[in-house]
């Protein structure tokens, strides 16, 4: 029987992961170990393994490692590829796959529901109706129809999105270094700075990588409307956080909706009701400010999901294992 170690796992991991194993004939056990030079060893006698890292790897001495136990691939449940070393994966003779699809859907319906808030003005008024007060001063918002929305990276997710925001009659602009052909007649690509210049709500969904960190800053800030909004449902790195809060205190922009902060590792999925956040200044800046909504990278966590993140991983983790070229080979 193949036996398949799955690491960093969650409770709410638990069913689909058992429901896979039965359904193939599989043993799949699981750890909430992190993948890293302390925790390589339980990889040992195995058959395959299958991660999900809320920070890098760290020691490339892992990979080799595994090769010596006779593991073969190294398969993340997720679309970021960001936490694996893949040229030192592939020097150990590892196949490196990831589920680059698991739900746009997922992602694409946070983003809206963030897209929403930022128009209704909803940070501000939570934090009024929190301190009782109930005044409408400054609160009339967009209807979405009127207001002209912005992606950056029209992608799975950022097409996904485009698609709903275009039955909703918004106004869609995109820019991406590889123009979709159909999307056209949903979205109007254009540059960079005039999808900034223009958008009442600039939503971010670009893979993370050389070109994409620090892909907005001050000046990309100073572009925008000062009644602009801002989405972050990709990776923390592309925004250059402390030029984000500098243009939310200077009123460059009105508000920002943020899944994902640079420095989220030891501070999302965690409770620091007791302890605070204070590790991580310019977090604890934003979650002070009336005008951010930050939720802890859960745009992804849906019940379709989750269900397709352990399906999609381990169906590549079997293909490797008979011989197979897996669907998400990671080239």
């Amino acid at each position: 029987m193949t036996k398949i170690l799955i690491y960093s796992v969650r409770p709410d991991e638990l069913t689909a992961i058992k429901q896979h194993a039965e359904a193939n004939n599989m043993q799949i056990d699981t750890t909430e170990d992190l993948l890293d030079g302390t925790t390589v060893d339980l990889a040992q006698g195995y058959d395959g393994i299958v991660i999900q890292q809320r920070a890098p790897i760290g020691d490339d001495t892992v990979y080799a490692k595994l090769a010596s136990y006779g593991i073969k691939q190294l398969t993340t449940r997720t679309a970021g590829l960001d936490t694996i070393n893949i040229p030192a994966a592939h020097a150990a003779g590892l196949v490196v796959t990831n589920v680059p699809a698991y739900s746009p859907r997922s992602v694409a319906e946070n983003a809206l529901m963030s897209i929403f808030r930022i128009l209704r003005k909803s940070a501000v008024v939570d934090h009024r109706v929190a301190q009782n007060n109930y005044t409408w001063a400054g609160l009339q918002a967009k209807e979405i129809h009127s207001a002209t929305i912005g992606i950056i990276g029209a992608g799975r997710i950022g097409g996904t999105l485009a698609e709903l925001l275009h039955l909703l009659g918004a106004e869609v602009l995109a820019f991406d270094v590889k123009e979709r052909d159909e999307l056209r007649g949903t979205v109007t690509y254009t540059t960079k700075e005039d999808l900034l210049k223009r958008s009442d709500v600039v939503s971010l969904h670009v893979d993370l990588n050389e070109t994409s960190s620090g892909l907005i800053g001050a000046a990309e800030f100073a572009l925008m409307k000062p009644d602009a909004g801002i989405v972050n449902a990709s990776r923390g790195p592309v925004v250059d956080t402390a030029a984000l809060v500098d243009a939310l205190r200077n009123k460059q922009i009105a508000a920002a909706c943020l899944d994902t902060i640079t420095g989220e590792d030891n501070i999302f999925n965690f409770d620091h009701s007791q302890d605070g956040i204070s590790t991580q200044p310019l977090i604890e800046q934003l979650h002070a400010m009336p005008n951010v909504i930050i939720t802890p990278h859960i745009s992804f966590f849906t019940n379709i999901a989750v269900q397709n993140m352990v399906d999609i991983s381990l169906d590549d983790v079997q293909a490797v294992l008979n011989g197979e070229t897996p669907i998400n080979a990671v080239r």
